[in-house]
């Protein structure tokens, strides 16, 4: 754990969150800012920076996370779809530096956003 990540300190139980999905290995929250009706946050419990340095590290636990973000989809109702985002540093507006991955639904999400 990294004393000063956030989602390291929601995994510890410091800081409180809106758990919607818990697996040994991952944890899934609903996001405090949602982009669509649907907006869960899967992290994986250990610390990792980056998609990138989560599949290097542990592969298996990237799988996981992915499971666990199909597994939400499901459970959220996302019959027609869902977006599945990994945000992957700060040019692509990665702001918490903890490995985690955006489900998406409740609407259309066309792309280009607008």
């Amino acid at each position: 754990m990294s004393n000063d990540c956030l989602f390291c300190r929601i995994v510890a139980g410091e800081i409180p969150a809106t758990v919607v999905h818990s697996t040994p290995t991952t944890l899934a929250f609903r996001d405090i800012n949602p982009q669509a009706p649907s907006h869960v946050v899967v992290i994986p419990r250990d610390h990792h920076p980056t998609v990138g340095a989560l599949v290097g590290a542990d592969p298996n636990l990237a799988a996981e996370v992915l499971a666990s973000a199909a597994e939400v989809a499901a459970a959220e109702g996302a019959t027609d779809g869902f977006r599945l985002v990994f945000n992957t540093g700060p040019a692509a507006g990665q702001t918490v530096h903890h490995v985690h991955a955006h489900v998406l639904s409740g609407r259309p999400l066309t792309w280009p956003p607008g």
